[in-house]
């Protein structure tokens, strides 16, 4: 899952929420080598011709495009949400790739969280609601992490009001 629940003593207990990144960095170059290696395979016939500088610099092209769309779309999903329970305070940070981060903060006993099946952007749509404001929370996760993801924020939202 592309969030982890951390409840350490020294720190409040957290949620930190990701991007699911389904091309880690290993596959990144071995796709990048392996563009470049099939890429290169129809000009070994041309080796010694002039015609193989005239489609080489295409295949670079093509090997460079490649990079930079897997690169871009690396730095694009460099989100990060993270959830805390500050005293009676629930304080939610969404940190996006580009701006300032967004905070949203209310009172744990008046928070509530809510999940959209129909009607939000995306079906399963999550959102935590209360001081006046309602928040998205892990747009970015999948159908089934957002409805594992909901069944949890219940929970702990009840354990930290019990423990309160």
């Amino acid at each position: 899952m592309p969030y982890t629940w951390s409840d350490d003593s020294k720190t409040a207990p957290l949620l930190r929420l990701w991007p699911h990144r389904s091309l880690p960095r290993r596959g990144f170059a071995a796709m990048i080598l392996l563009a470049f290696t099939l890429g290169t395979i129809p000009l070994y016939g041309l080796i010694g011709t002039v015609a193989l500088w005239g489609i080489l610099p295409f295949i670079l092209i093509m090997v460079g495009a490649l990079w930079w769309g897997l690169e871009r779309s690396y730095r694009d999903a460099d989100i990060l949400e993270e959830l805390s329970l500050r005293g009676d305070m629930l304080h939610l940070t969404h940190s996006p790739v580009r701006g300032a981060p967004l905070e949203w903060e209310c009172n744990v006993y008046w928070t509530r969280v809510e999940m959209h099946v129909h009607g939000g952007p995306a079906p399963y749509y999550l959102t935590l609601a209360g001081n006046g404001r309602t928040v998205e929370i892990g747009s970015f996760l999948s159908e089934d992490e957002r409805k594992s993801l909901y069944d949890e924020l219940i929970r702990n939202l009840d354990a930290w009001r019990s423990s309160k």
